[in-house]
């Protein structure tokens, strides 16, 4: 089953937490603990030096993993040693993902999908062996909102303020209205992240959309020491607002 056939049969709203891969030495613990808590898909993240669209919390759960010693095969050697029911998506950066032999290593490792969000679409390669889904920000003009869309493989990913990551006290009015112009140019999945930080956020963000993506609130947990339950607690007060 792809991952776009996947989450279309969900039957629901859509709810994809982040999580950084190698943020703890035990960090594929919370991969089932979220999907038990209402996970339709987890989008991992591979931590990286240079980041563009990372916020503050994410930036600091890379460098504690790269600290730690993780790398782009640690974290994928977890995730092929992991049991989890729902599809891992990885995000990552061009530098990373452009390079020779990572879409296969992907594969090998059970991956679903992948998003490169500093990747241009002039770039994005007819043929991937992972779907790579792709971004739309309030910016994007209509005609390229429609280019995106009909490439975007999975679902595609509305943000949902011109911003990096992180979390925010409201929704932006652009995350509804960007939701909808995508909706209007696609039928795949379509999934706001950014900023998404409380039940309330995520209900209304799915009012449009099909779906959210949360990945700071949950990592801002982790850091502080909440462990896969906790987490799973929190997940599941999104889970229930969707």
């Amino acid at each position: 089953m792809t991952l776009e056939t996947h989450l279309r049969s969900r039957g629901r709203k859509l709810l994809m937490p982040y999580v950084t891969g190698g943020v703890t030495p035990q960090w594929t613990e919370y991969l089932p603990a979220l999907a038990a808590a209402g996970a339709d898909a987890i989008e991992v993240g591979i931590p990286f030096s240079d980041p563009t669209l990372d916020g503050v919390t994410i930036q600091e759960a890379s460098t504690v993993a790269l600290a730690d010693g993780t790398t782009p095969q640690s974290v994928l050697s977890d995730l092929a040693q992991s049991t989890v029911d729902v599809p891992i998506v990885v995000s990552t950066y061009a530098n990373l993902a452009l390079r020779n032999g990572f879409t296969a290593d992907l594969k090998r490792a059970g991956v679903a999908g992948l998003i490169v969000p500093d990747l241009p679409l002039e770039e994005v390669p007819d043929h991937a062996e992972v779907p790579l889904a792709l971004l739309v920000s309030p910016a994007t003009p209509a005609g390229r909102v429609h280019e995106i869309a009909a490439r975007s493989r999975g679902f595609v990913y509305a943000v949902s303020a011109m911003s990096t990551t992180g979390e925010r006290d409201h929704l932006p009015a652009s995350a509804t209205e960007l939701a909808a112009r995508v909706k209007r140019a696609t039928d795949r999945p379509v999934l706001v992240g950014f900023g998404i930080s409380e039940p309330a956020h995520a209900a209304e963000a799915a009012q449009v959309a099909d779906g959210v993506i949360i990945g700071a609130a949950i990592m801002r947990r982790v850091l502080d020491g909440a462990g896969p339950a906790q987490v799973g607690e929190y997940v599941a007060t999104l889970r229930a607002a969707l």
